[in-house]
């Protein structure tokens, strides 16, 4: 946190002396102009846009349906970097690697039966994430891929699955885990795709692929059955499976993907969410409810789109400076 608002400071710093520099003497008195912004592109899915209650509050009116709340990560960092950057947010909650690419997308907004209904349901589609990103766009930071692997899928069968088990055995390893290694592989060539149409509609914009944060921890003996704030009835077996062979390969597939396009730098939240999972007291990430009782469905609260906002905003930095 420390290091990220010095080197912002340093680089606010470092503008405010160049521009004065260019300033002619007989114009010291003017109003200085404006520092140059820089275009930045926000695309993703729920973990980007923030849905949930406990990520803050939706601020665009009328809904479309995505979700955004005021304390998701790109906002945050709009907030934090000011008139350096210039955001355009399009990421929206349910949203596939597909949607991000070429396809419109039907939000679902807060309807999440048995959870929640939400009176304004359905929503009328939203364009392609993609078409927000233009030739001149000089960041895209892209956070997807959870829902083209149906993880929100896996997760209700897991909580099917495991009701009335008493927290005993892998019920959901045993019926999904065979085709676990097909959906990656799916995810990593769309993934790949969806890259390479970004570079083509900004061929000099930095692409920032940002992973997704801890959320069950390494020991799920922390993790409580029938928990409603934690997993509910997904037992400790399945959540050791979930963790270790569908989560932590997601990131290594993303990984892999901004690895192999040269424009494109993976940003890790993985790490420093750690002690932050589900089922730690310190949590970054929501239950299936929140500690108010409102649906969450697994998703970071205010205080992991704050860590992830330091970590993306000291990308986006290094992408500013290495242009």
């Amino acid at each position: 946190m420390a290091s990220f608002r010095i080197r912002l400071a340093l680089l606010g710093s470092a503008t405010a002396l160049t521009a004065g520099a260019l300033v002619p003497v007989q114009l010291a008195g003017a109003q200085p102009a404006a520092a140059a912004s820089y275009e930045w592109v926000a695309l993703g899915d729920s973990y980007t846009a923030g849905v949930i209650p406990a990520a803050g509050d939706v601020f665009e009116y009328p809904r479309d349906g995505c979700e955004r709340t005021d304390q998701s990560y790109p906002q945050v960092i709009d907030r934090d970097l000011g008139s350096l950057i210039e955001l355009t947010n399009v990421s929206c909650g349910a949203a596939t690697i597909q949607d991000v690419t070429f396809r419109a997308q039907e939000p679902i907004g807060r309807h999440l039966p048995p959870f929640s209904e939400d009176p304004d349901y359905p929503f009328p589609p939203v364009p392609p994430q993609s078409e927000a990103v233009e030739t001149g766009t000089d960041v895209i930071t892209v956070g997807a891929g959870g829902n083209s692997l149906g993880f929100a899928g896996i997760l209700t069968q897991c909580l099917l699955l495991g009701s009335g088990s008493g927290g005993v055995g892998t019920p959901c390893k045993e019926e999904l885990a065979a085709g676990i290694p097909a959906r990656l592989a799916k995810v990593g060539e769309e993934y790949g795709e969806m890259l390479a149409a970004l570079h083509q509609r900004a061929p000099h914009a930095k692409i920032l692929a940002v992973g997704y944060p801890t959320v069950i921890p390494a020991s799920t003996s922390k993790c409580g059955y029938n928990n409603p704030q934690q997993f509910l009835s997904i037992t400790g077996g399945d959540l050791d499976w979930l963790r270790r062979d569908v989560l932590e390969p997601l990131n290594k597939v993303i990984e892999k993907s901004a690895a192999a396009h040269g424009s494109t730098t993976y940003v890790d939240l993985y790490d420093s969410t750690r002690d932050h999972s589900v089922c730690d007291a310190g949590k970054w990430v929501e239950g299936v409810l929140d500690h108010e009782g409102r649906p969450a469905v697994v998703h970071p609260n205010a205080k992991g789109h704050r860590n992830a906002a330091d970590h993306v905003a000291a990308a986006i930095l290094d992408a500013i400076e290495s242009r």
